[in-house]
């Protein structure tokens, strides 16, 4: 029997806290529109938080969003989707995202975790990359990753359904969610 590591080994991996930056990085989701096409949009407003461990394994992340700072593009479907039907940003302003631990899986690793919207939490694992960690231009220590996951927007009680008259529906039940994070080393 082959031992198993204790710790993995990541190029340039830095130990600290991390926050992310918000002119370079994205929280963005896409949902399937009227069984055609995939609508998307991001929320603007975040707070990501990254402890990466003397072990990587045991690091964690901590993301807060602002429901209300959702953008598709279009100012009509935004505040619809503000609203009763979807996320009723008056009664839940915020979703949160916290990791419960962290392994690898194949060339990437996978974040366990706990996601909590529209007053439910369910369990959503996130594929994660590790993009690199490095200098910028002005002195401080950068990370990069790249995540994704997709859930059912039904399982967190939003479960508007408007039928087509033609089958399916107008909007899909899954959503697709996708984070390009790059952080700053904050100590």
């Amino acid at each position: 029997m082959t031992p198993v590591p204790t710790t993995v080994e990541i190029p340039g991996y830095l130990v600290g806290t991390w926050k992310a930056d918000p002119v370079h990085s994205e929280i963005a989701f896409s949902v399937r529109h009227l069984m055609l096409t995939k609508t998307r949009g991001r929320f603007t407003g975040y707070d990501v938080t990254i402890v990466t461990g003397e072990d990587p394994l045991a690091s964690s992340v901590a993301v807060t969003i602002d429901l209300a700072s959702i953008d598709t593009g279009n100012e009509v479907r935004d505040n619809h989707l503000r609203a009763a039907d979807y996320l009723k940003t008056e009664n839940y302003p915020t979703m949160g995202y916290r990791s419960t631990g962290i392994r690898p899986r194949g060339d990437g690793w996978v974040v366990d975790g706990e996601l909590t919207l529209h007053g439910v939490t369910r369990r959503v694992p996130l594929a994660l990359e590790v993009n690199g960690f490095g200098s910028d231009p002005w002195g401080g220590q950068r990370a990069g990753f790249s995540a994704s996951a997709e859930i059912n927007r039904r399982d967190f009680g939003i479960d508007i359904s408007l039928p087509l008259d033609a089958g399916g529906v107008a909007v899909g039940d899954k959503v697709a969610i996708s984070l390009e994070i790059q952080a700053v080393l904050q100590e």
